[in-house]
């Protein structure tokens, strides 16, 4: 930490599965931006996992409405590869807490 600002070298990400879900349940992008009321774009947008800055929360709720699925139907968080100990901004090995 350096004055007061805390530094993160990884955190994981976010990952948009709704080609799957979609896929699963054999609707079109075309459809669901019929159903939701929403634009093809946007729905395109998350379709192909392209780079999104902010996720509008309504859309999410409306998508996932429609297709009947949970949230974590169509988001899945991938963890970094190890964790980091923020204060030395190195990685650090997992360990065991309980002896």
């Amino acid at each position: 930490m350096d004055n007061g600002i805390f530094f993160l070298k990884e955190y994981g990400r976010v990952i948009i599965t709704l080609r799957d879900v979609m896929d699963q349940k054999g609707i079109t992008r075309n459809k669901l931006a019929n159903l939701t009321g929403l634009v093809y774009n946007s729905i395109n947008r998350y379709y192909q996992s392209a780079p999104i800055s902010s996720v509008d929360l309504d859309i999410l709720a409306k998508i996932c409405y429609v297709l009947n699925c949970k949230i974590e139907d169509i988001l899945k968080y991938e963890k970094p590869p190890l964790p980091y100990n923020g204060d030395t901004r190195a990685p650090v090995e997992p360990h065991d807490t309980e002896k």
